[in-house]
């Protein structure tokens, strides 16, 4: 069930992100300031959605589900909680899992930040919102965490032993902040030139 609430979490932060990403482009064209404040609803929105499907990807993993085949390629019944939790994320599928949450973090923040100049924030959640529905779209159809396996193996396969290091638990989310975060710069740099 948890796995199915992940899959349905990020299918509609697909279509919410869409929103977020055009509705300000098409309201600028023919009704400007009409709804682009909707992007910020939709931005919030995409957040909640994405933090619902990586909730769910870590609940996977710290339940040990290998219903899930991401979870029976990277995890083990005998792994301890803090790496079962960190394996969420010790994976393509899950790295990117945590890089479309991050954005969609930067997003909601932005969402929230006060701006002298509403069309530089209404356009920087558009450009957010299209770059999530290009994550989104990669995931769901080509990376998908969520796949289920049958029959049902009794036990994983572990994570691999390199990655199986205490760093793995801060490395990835703190490098990532900065990846992303540079979004936001990037976005407000381009809507100035």
């Amino acid at each position: 069930m948890i796995p199915e609430l992940g899959q349905l979490s990020l299918s509609l932060a697909l279509l919410l992100s869409v929103m977020q990403g055009c509705l300000p482009l098409v309201a600028k064209i023919n009704a400007p300031h009409g709804l682009m404040h909707l992007s910020k609803t939709f931005a919030v929105l995409t957040f909640l959605m994405l933090t619902a499907a990586f909730a769910a990807l870590i609940q996977v993993y710290v339940t040990s589900d290998f219903s899930v085949l991401n979870v029976v390629l990277n995890s083990h019944t005998a792994k301890p909680l803090l790496y079962k939790i960190v394996g969420a994320w010790g994976n393509h599928e899950g790295s990117m899992m945590l890089w479309i949450w991050v954005l969609s973090a930067c997003g909601f923040l932005v969402a929230f930040l006060p701006a002298s100049d509403r069309d530089l924030k209404y356009m920087t959640l558009s450009v957010l919102g299209l770059i999530a529905f290009g994550f989104l779209a990669f995931i769901l159809f080509t990376s998908n965490p969520f796949l289920r396996v049958f029959p049902i193996p009794p036990e994983g396969e572990d994570l691999n032993p390199i990655l199986q290091d205490i760093g793995l638990a801060f490395h990835p989310p703190t490098l990532y902040v900065g990846y992303v975060g540079f979004g936001i710069v990037f976005e407000i740099g381009r809507a100035h030139v």
